[in-house]
């Protein structure tokens, strides 16, 4: 048996795969901090809230639901899923390419 190898296109899509799990970690981070009440006034706080809110800008205030936990996880957990999703698709087709 030959040697697998990696090519520029396996690496390249690995390298998108792991932006976009990167994404959705900060994502969910955020999520679980807002569900946890984190001190908003800690710089890691801020730093992960400023970084969710530049990722799910498209997806942030998209549901009107009446409580903000569940505008929180729907907006942010949709962009979440989208990065995932679409990151992982392109992956996928550059890996079998």
């Amino acid at each position: 048996m030959s040697p697998r190898y990696r090519n520029g296109a396996n690496q390249a899509g690995t390298v998108i795969a792991i932006v976009a799990d990167v994404m959705a970690v900060i994502l969910g981070l955020w999520i679980l901090m807002y569900l946890l009440d984190a001190n908003r006034a800690n710089s890691l706080v801020q730093v992960v809230h400023d970084a969710a809110a530049w990722l799910a800008g498209w997806s942030h205030d998209l549901f009107t639901f009446d409580r903000a936990w569940a505008r929180v996880v729907a907006g942010y957990g949709l962009a979440a899923v989208v990065y995932l999703f679409v990151g992982h698709a392109i992956a996928h087709r550059m890996h079998r390419h």
